[in-house]
């Protein structure tokens, strides 16, 4: 597996972004931010391609897989 590849956990995906907990899962919801990747039955992370994808480029990202109205 690649490092792009790789799969990484909430407080990573925190620590690297900035964003406080409720506003990424904001950005979730409307669709302006990678979407979760269930890992187990309790547990899930982010491609680490996807929140790099992000970082690059927050204003013009759009998850293509986000349930919008």
């Amino acid at each position: 597996m690649s490092d792009s590849e790789r799969i990484i956990r909430l407080k990573t995906v925190l620590a690297r972004t900035g964003l406080s907990r409720s506003t990424m899962y904001r950005k979730i919801a409307e669709g302006t931010f990678p979407c979760q990747v269930r890992i187990s039955i309790h547990g899930a992370g982010w491609r680490e391609s996807a929140v790099n994808q992000w970082i690059a480029d927050p204003v013009g990202f759009r998850n293509e897989h986000a349930d919008r109205p």
